[in-house]
Parts: C-alpha cells; sequence; structure tokens
C-alpha cells in the first residue's frame, strides 16, 4: 500500500478510525527524513493492513504545531484513535518492525483505562 499525504482537513478523519496509523512527520529538505523515506515505503508495502501516512510539516504548519513536532522525521502511531508511539528519528528498518509488532501487541482497553487514570 503506497503512503498517503495528510493536511489539516483529513488528519481527524484518518487518525480517528479503527486500525493501526503510522505517520511520518518530514520536510523534503530534511536529509534523514529524504533516507527514511524508502524504509518507510516498503514496510507500507509489507503491511498492507496499516495506513502508513504522511505529513509534509512544510506545507502542514499547523499539524506540526498541534504535536508539538519539533524534530523531523517524526513517527507517530495511532492505534483505533488513541496516540500510542511518537519519537523523533530515523528508525532502522528492524526498529520499525518492531515497533508495528509492539503496536500490534497492544491491549487497547488497557490503554484506555490507562489514559483515564493518569487524566
Amino acid at each position: 500500500m503506497a503512503t498517503i499525504a495528510l493536511t489539516e482537513e483529513t488528519f481527524d478523519e484518518v487518525a480517528q478510525g479503527d486500525g493501526i496509523v503510522l505517520i511520518d512527520f518530514w520536510a523534503s529538505w530534511c536529509g534523514p527524513c529524504v533516507r527514511f523515506a524508502p524504509t518507510y515505503e516498503k514496510l507500507s508495502d509489507k503491511h498492507a493492513d496499516i495506513t502508513f501516512a504522511k505529513v509534509d510539516t512544510e506545507a502542514q504548519q499547523g499539524l506540526s504545531a498541534r504535536f508539538d513536532v519539533r524534530s523531523i522525521p517524526t513517527i507517530m502511531a495511532v492505534r483505533d484513535g488513541v496516540i500510542v508511539y511518537a519519537e523523533p528519528g530515523a528508525l532502522p528498518e528492524a526498529t520499525l518492525e518492531n515497533i508495528i509488532e509492539q503496536i500490534r501487541a497492544l491491549d487497547m482497553d488497557d490503554v484506555r483505562k490507562k489514559i483515564a487514570e493518569a487524566g
């Protein structure tokens, strides 16, 4: 599956749905972002059940501000409408695979319970 571009208009609709959404906050002038892109694309083909999305931080500055993205690339993972991971840095393929497996293994009822308790 190819990656999709997210905008301020489409972000919530995509990220608040069921399932896993991985989001790459990037910019065309960012060397690490450009080097990470082929890895991200490769995994998007491998994991067809996951939505792989990208946010161009230059074009979508409002989204960058909303999620306090201060360093790019930043990878964010949303599962069933809940942000479960957000870290800056270009990841090696094996590391991103590991993160995907951890996200798949999450007990979302437990995650929601912990969020409610912390709230």
